[in-house]
């Protein structure tokens, strides 16, 4: 179950062109999103502490998506 609201995702469907969507397609469409952004939140994470750093950065998110990129897109 994902911990972010599905309406969200109906929107960015609409917004990208969806006449009519579904909950249950809003739904499992945030509970993907939300499965991405743990692999990267994961990922930055890591970077962070091989810095031997405490805060998250934006540097850090950038290269976890950019590694999440290389191995899946």
């Amino acid at each position: 179950m994902s911990e972010i609201p599905a309406s969200p995702f109906e929107r960015i469907l609409r917004n990208n062109g969806a006449e009519r969507v579904s909950f249950e397609a809003a739904k499992y469409f945030a509970e993907e999103l939300e499965e991405i952004a743990n692999i990267v939140a994961e990922d930055a994470i890591s970077i962070c502490n091989y810095s031997k750093r405490k805060t998250i950065n934006k540097k850090d998110i950038e290269f976890a998506i950019k590694n999440f990129k290389k191995k899946y897109i």
